[in-house]
């Protein structure tokens, strides 16, 4: 039997018009919660966050996908660090986000899961 790798909640922005932001990470939350974070649960992610940055901006949107035959809504995240001085290189900060982001997400899951509410 093959193995299936659980889904990726949370993945680099790799083809994003360049911004001010050296990493910027996108939470597929709804998708995997059915819901939207609330704002305790941004508020925890960006005290985690704040551990190892000077500074981040968490963004809560959501995206609308249309087309004639199909029109989609999902909820997500969007986490930007800008550049700091730090001895940290970005492809390390984005690996270290990533980890973070999906830690969080999955802690939200687990904690209140829109089955529950």
């Amino acid at each position: 039997m093959a193995h299936v790798p659980s889904p990726q909640i949370a993945f680099a922005a790799k083809d994003e018009p360049a911004t001010t932001a050296t990493v910027v990470v996108h939470v597929n939350f709804g998708v995997y919660t059915g819901r939207e974070a609330t704002l305790a649960e941004i508020d925890r992610l960006a005290a985690s966050l704040l551990d190892r940055v000077p500074h981040v901006t968490v963004v809560s949107e959501v995206r609308h996908e249309i087309d004639r035959h199909s029109e989609a809504a999902v909820h997500q995240i969007r986490i930007e660090v800008p550049p700091h001085e730090s001895e940290v290189r970005p492809e390390q900060l984005e690996s270290w986000l990533l980890d973070e982001a999906e830690r969080w997400a999955r802690r939200c899951l687990a904690e209140r899961s829109a089955a529950a509410v």
